[in-house]
């Protein structure tokens, strides 16, 4: 790798391998030590192709839940199966890896900053700015830029747009897959909301129990899928559809979440 090889949206490589090894390093912990990290079907992530996959997961953080996915898709990548140990996988990981998130949230301080480099592809939503609803239409230059990650490599997008569970899932999403026609392997996570502040950087609990479920490629007629069965697929594969609420009786309800929402996983 040239020292000073650049990625198609001009982050120099040598500065963002580092980025990834030092922050790896200092992240690690968090996954497994003062938390566990359950991990299923990593070994799925060995027979992708290098470009034009799409990952889609529920969201519960802002950033541990995808610098988790970091960590699970290097070990995997080198050859770990269903586990994070020996963080040796951090010295040679996957640079072509990019996550969509929101440019209002990677521009919001010194620290999203730094981690947009690993690999961000920062967005404008069209739904929501500055804690408001707001209603815009979808730059074109945004769509543009997801196609060109997925042509360099993987990208990982939570549909959803927000780390509020239940929420729908938004139509660009479906869009996008149907315009691109990549790989769509679905992701579930659980345990993040617990064991983190809503940013993902404060450990808010230690001892919590943290799962991520990597799922098989989904199965999709691009020429013939329409988008609202398209959404609903989706729904299903993160495990965000109605037909997963169920209402908690009064006497499971534990703690301030679970009295908000009422609800949980029904498995």
């Amino acid at each position: 790798m040239g020292l000073f090889k650049r990625n198609p949206f001009g982050h120099i490589l040598f500065f963002k391998l580092w980025l990834i090894r030092v922050f790896g390093a200092l992240t690690h912990r968090r996954y497994k030590g003062f938390n566990k990290l359950e991990i299923e079907g990593s070994e799925i992530l060995r027979n992708l192709p290098d470009t034009n996959v799409l990952f889609v997961s529920n969201h519960q953080t802002y950033f541990a839940d995808v610098v988790a996915m970091f960590h699970v898709f290097n070990a995997s990548l080198s050859g770990r199966d269903d586990n994070i140990k020996n963080i040796g996988y951090l010295w040679n990981p996957k640079l072509n890896l990019y996550f969509v998130a929101a440019k209002e949230t990677m521009q919001s301080g010194l620290l999203p900053k730094v981690l947009a480099y690993a690999g961000s592809v920062s967005i404008e939503r069209t739904w929501r700015a500055e804690g408001k609803d707001v209603q815009r239409q979808v730059k074109m230059s945004d769509v543009s830029s997801i196609a060109k990650a997925l042509d360099d490599g993987w990208v990982i997008t939570f549909p959803q747009g927000t780390t509020r569970p239940w929420k729908p899932i938004r139509r660009g999403t479906a869009h996008l897959i149907k315009t691109n026609k990549p790989i769509v392997v679905p992701i579930v996570i659980d345990g993040f909301r617990r064991s983190f502040d809503r940013k993902g950087l404060r450990v808010k609990k230690k001892g919590i129990l943290q799962s991520m479920e990597i799922k098989e490629p989904l199965e999709i007629d691009y020429d013939n899928v329409n988008v609202k069965d398209l959404v609903e697929k989706l729904e299903y594969a993160i495990e965000q559809h109605p037909s997963f609420l169920k209402v908690i009786p009064e006497e499971e309800i534990k703690g301030e979440e679970d009295l908000n929402n009422k609800r949980k996983w029904s498995y």
